[in-house]
């Protein structure tokens, strides 16, 4: 009798410690899934900037193309996350209801897709604001264009930091991966409108 109620405690333990598991599991693909979205808001955003601003290099121009690419970028990922989560809930619903005669239980376990869609539009806007609050007071072209890349480079190492950190991987190679795809996505964006408008396009 004894030996069975310590397998019993056993069991619920090792139950205790899955669960635990699980749900460490299930909050770090939402953070990282965050950090991922914030960093393209941040990297689009500012790219969408430094590329309008190679041609017009207005303040007004530059402020109200990042806020355009803000909203417009919110919008798309909020609506793709939507889509792509209530896909996952029905095909749930539908696994549910085969293993369980027709019936939903343990609804709490399903995906939501409006806080999934929440989410990702604010992650986004979040990595969005940064470009814009680094340009949104400063009006020399040039001093404008640093401050972005610099606000940029710091905010690409920290959400390089935090997605290592959250995917378990090396940080300086996590870091300097998503610091110099940045860099790239900017530089290409930049160089290519530069190119039309020499070419007077």
């Amino acid at each position: 009798m004894e030996s069975y109620n310590v397998n019993k405690s056993l069991n619920i333990d090792m139950e205790k410690d899955q669960e635990t598991a699980f749900d460490y599991s299930k909050r770090a693909q939402w953070l990282r899934a965050a950090v991922l979205g914030a960093n393209d808001g941040l990297v689009s955003t500012a790219s969408l900037m430094m590329g309008v601003g190679a041609v017009k290099q207005d303040f007004k121009t530059m402020i109200l193309t990042g806020f355009a690419g803000l909203v417009a970028g919110a919008c798309s990922m909020a609506i793709g996350e939507f889509v792509s989560v209530y896909s996952q809930y029905d095909i749930e619903v539908a696994q549910m209801k085969r293993e369980n005669g027709g019936e939903v239980i343990e609804k709490e376990k399903l995906p939501s897709p409006m806080r999934a869609s929440a989410a990702s539009a604010v992650a986004f806007s979040l990595g969005a604001v940064v470009p814009l609050l680094a340009a949104g007071f400063v009006k020399t072209y040039q001093v404008r264009v640093g401050v972005i890349v610099a606000a940029v480079t710091l905010a690409l190492v920290m959400f390089g930091w935090l997605g290592a950190v959250l995917g378990k991987a090396p940080v300086v190679k996590s870091s300097a991966r998503v610091l110099i795809g940045g860099w790239i996505a900017m530089a290409v964006t930049f160089g290519l409108t530069t190119l039309f408008r020499s070419h007077g396009l």
